[in-house]
């Protein structure tokens, strides 16, 4: 078991999270004092997603910023993230003692579709928020019958209805294969594709092939899929795997018009490892600016990103996507602390993280913000097509935010 137990603080005065000032007196839940608010996290630091890791030691080092600059409202962020393997029977023991035992106000960015899937009816009873989860699922959007749940990045239907939009109006003969997670997470996005695909997706698929977790390989699966004769590839995988049909599929001689979901699309942790030559063509849906692409090099957001890095994550690879994704997600958490003032009940925080209106988060593209209501927990829904052209992302087209 990993436990990364860090006092960190939120916001560097760059980010106005109100360093420096001394914390009133106020309304304060479980995890809250005068001087510090802790917050629980889960991440799989060990097993089949364990390149995910990488967002939880990104979270660690914003919050060691936030609080070197005097933490949010005068209050550092005591930070607990527990490892639990990508085993969702390992999350609601990790939820447990983050919630009973270490007291926390929040559980913040907990990783996994399944992961979270298992812990969700644990949390809503408990009535602790589940906040910003690192995760598309559609099932986090669901304020009516969950409302302590919320999630952050577009949601994987949405997603992927896309990348169908594309094939419909680009290459309309396609016949496609698809490999995905045998789970609500690569269902999730399974569905939402056939869906956008509407009536024609009974002729366009032509070969399905799941895989799990535990799987070694998903190398036979690249075979059958290259073996139907498919001519589009729809690759629903997290990272290890994704990388592994990245390589195969190219490997095999098979080069089809190749579509990878968002949450496997980091060069470094991802394209890297498979062949960044075995990945040109690639196409994905971002919605975050990539270190990697040199049209950011003056961007003001991406200079202070690359400070931080500099300076909280020396020697880190840079070209990892995990990086700039930990420190946007980060940066919304910090923002709803600090608009939270000094009524940090749980209540209060999930009032706040409701009704953030045209947030402007660093790091997300243009036209890409922050949005939601009592009635939406979809905070990001839109993202813009990208092609991998060997060293980064090329955007393509417009920011396309689609309805779910």
């Amino acid at each position: 078991m990993i436990q990364n137990r860090l006092l960190v603080a939120a916001a560097a005065a760059a980010f106005a999270l109100g360093a420096g000032t001394a914390a009133a007196a106020g309304k304060y839940g479980p995890g809250v004092t005068d001087k510090e608010i802790k917050i629980g996290h889960i991440n799989p630091y060990s097993g089949p997603a364990s390149a995910y890791g990488t967002i939880g030691k990104a979270i660690a080092a914003y919050f060691k910023m936030v609080n070197d600059n005097g933490g949010i409202n005068g209050r550092k962020i005591d930070f607990i993230s527990m490892d639990d393997g990508y085993s969702p029977p390992k999350a609601v023991e990790q939820a447990r003692k983050l919630v009973e035992q270490d007291q926390v106000l929040l559980i913040f960015q907990s990783l996994g579709t399944p992961s979270n899937t298992a812990i969700h009816k644990y949390m809503n009873a408990k009535k602790v928020p589940q906040l910003f989860v690192a995760t598309g699922a559609s099932a986090w959007g669901d304020p009516k019958h969950f409302p302590w749940t919320m999630g952050w990045q577009p949601s994987y239907p949405a997603e992927a209805k896309i990348y169908a939009h594309y094939l419909l109006t680009q290459k309309p003969n396609a016949k496609v294969a698809i490999l995905y997670q045998n789970d609500d997470y690569g269902k999730d996005y399974l569905n939402g594709f056939l869906e956008g695909l509407g009536a024609k997706a009974k002729d366009m698929v032509v070969a399905k092939e799941s895989y799990e977790v535990t799987d070694p390989t998903v190398d036979s699966q690249i075979i059958k899929l290259k073996d139907s004769g498919a001519d589009t590839f729809f690759n629903i995988t997290t990272p290890k795997f994704a990388a592994q049909a990245i390589r195969k599929a190219y490997d095999s001689g098979w080069k089809p018009l190749h579509f990878l979901n968002n949450v496997s699309q980091s060069v470094g942790g991802v394209l890297k490892p498979a062949g960044l030559d075995k990945s040109v063509g690639l196409i994905t849906a971002v919605y975050i600016k990539e270190s990697t692409d040199p049209q950011w090099k003056n961007d003001a957001d991406m200079q202070a990103w690359n400070a931080w890095m500099d300076k909280y994550l020396p020697g880190a690879d840079k070209t990892s996507s995990f990086y700039t994704y930990g420190y946007a997600v980060a940066y919304t958490m910090a923002e709803v602390l600090k608009r939270a003032g000094n009524d940090l009940t749980r209540a209060n925080i999930m009032k706040v993280a409701s009704h953030l209106k045209d947030l402007k988060v660093p790091l997300l593209l243009p036209g890409v913000a922050v949005d939601t209501s009592p009635s939406d927990f979809y905070p990001i829904e839109c993202e813009q097509l990208a092609k991998f052209d060997g060293e980064k992302w090329a955007r393509f087209g417009d920011v396309i935010c689609p309805k779910r």
